[in-house]
């Protein structure tokens, strides 16, 4: 459940030019499999005696061209929503495809051109990234093409980017980024902020005065398509004063760095959770501009979905497939019972009563809770002498496993806290969605 990686097949085609084949296209045609979320081509010529030989590169589907970029480039990639520059992004419908070369200079021998196809397939995996950030399209200081630079250096894979009131960064993603962009828009009024996550354009007018306009921007949203999210509810300085029973999906429960405002949010969604409401819990950075304390990916929403695309990733955040940490490098948690995840819906039927928590990357000192709708069922506190307890995983970080038994409970969630010496406190590291029982 942590590996991150894309199922690969790789295809290795090769094609002599022969002399009288200069100046004309050359087609090296290949079959796209089922279920292909992205391909990597590259390709390298190899010149017969003296001479040099030149051939451009581009690729087409059964219906057109889908890229082109001569002799600039010895490789591509094209993904659903991404792809080098020159190519275009979309469907990879399964069928006959070709690389496509232009013959542009042969030597008198002839030439040989081996193209190496890797096809990445849909695969479920986690992904990580920041559900609400800001960009110079409303007051944050970034472009956008700064904040996918930052988000790929972090390692991170997403960001919706949530102007206020503006949606016209979502008509202006940069496409030279493997980020995935997820289009949003902070409905921003002057009783709460609301995120509308992934459709471009969710709203005619924002302006609102009152709880009747309230409902209906956000009826218009809903019917477009968008996730709806509740912002910073319980914010010092811009809380949710609007009906808390208005139609939404999520509940950001951690935005930026944690402070009272989060812990009192956390207190009001666990509420929600014990008398029966399902939310989803998220968390969001805000970030605006170049600060100390709130920076990208702090929070980092992690979402287990099926593929790399805003509309898969939005689609698992809707299960509740979905745990929060810190930053993109904090604890990783996995909750399960038997084949069931974080979010999913366990039904008594199906015999599974062993709740299983598998956490990695904790620090000696950080303290572990297995939570459920009667109180804190497990806890666990990392101290030196504990190291027997732990495993070394694949990718180095120490790991281990709570398990906890699910009769009697309506749901189960957890918490990692972790005292931070730069602000002298103990604060929250990690937290998961329930997984519930029925």
């Amino acid at each position: 459940m942590h590996q991150r990686e894309k199922d690969c097949r790789i295809a290795t085609l090769s094609r002599r030019i022969e002399p009288a084949e200069e100046s004309t296209y050359v087609d090296i045609p290949f079959q796209m499999p089922e279920n292909v979320e992205e391909i990597h081509v590259t390709y390298k010529v190899e010149s017969h005696g003296t001479g040099k030989a030149v051939i451009d590169l581009g690729i087409r589907d059964e219906r057109r061209v889908r890229g082109w970029s001569g002799g600039a480039r010895v490789e591509f990639w094209l993904g659903l929503e991404k792809a080098t520059p020159g190519y275009l992004p979309g469907a990879l419908a399964p069928g006959s495809w070709a690389v496509l070369h232009n013959a542009y200079k042969v030597p008198e021998e002839g030439c040989t051109v081996t193209v190496v196809i890797q096809f990445h397939l849909r695969s479920a995996r986690w992904f990580k990234g920041d559900l609400h950030t800001h960009s110079i399209h409303s007051d944050g200081k970034f472009t956008l093409e700064e904040n996918a630079a930052i988000m790929e250096e972090l390692g991170c894979d997403f960001i919706a980017m949530t102007d206020h009131n503006t949606v016209s960064q979502n008509a202006a993603f940069p496409r030279n980024t493997r980020i995935i962009m997820i289009p949003g828009m902070e409905f921003t009024t002057n009783f709460g902020h609301s995120n509308f996550l992934g459709i471009l354009d969710p709203l005619d007018d924002f302006r609102v005065a009152g709880q009747d306009d309230v409902n209906r921007q956000i009826t218009q949203a809903r019917e477009r398509g968008a996730t709806i999210v509740l912002n910073h509810p319980h914010c010092d300085y811009c809380p949710w004063l609007w009906d808390f029973d208005a139609d939404y999906d999520c509940i950001e429960i951690w935005n930026g760095p944690w402070t009272e405002r989060n812990e009192r949010t956390l207190n009001w969604w666990h509420e929600q959770l014990l008398a029966g409401r399902r939310l989803v819990a998220v968390g969001g950075s805000d970030v605006h501009r170049a600060d100390p304390y709130v920076k990208h990916a702090m929070p980092c929403t992690w979402v287990y979905a099926e593929a790399g695309t805003a509309a898969d990733i939005l689609e698992a955040i809707g299960k509740g497939h979905v745990f929060i940490t810190y930053a993109p490098d904090g604890p990783f948690l996995a909750l399960s019972c038997g084949s069931s995840m974080t979010g999913d819906t366990v039904l008594r039927s199906e015999n599974s009563t062993k709740v299983k928590l598998h956490v990695a990357g904790l620090r000696v000192g950080d303290r572990v809770k297995l939570i459920s709708n009667l109180g804190i069922e497990k806890e666990f506190t990392l101290a030196e002498n504990d190291a027997d307890v732990l495993q070394a995983s694949s990718e180095g970080k120490s790991e281990m496993d709570l398990e906890a038994d699910a009769a009697e409970r309506a749901f189960y969630r957890a918490e990692v806290w972790r005292y931070y010496t730069e602000v002298d406190r103990t604060l929250l590291a990690a937290v998961t969605n329930p997984l519930y029982f029925e």
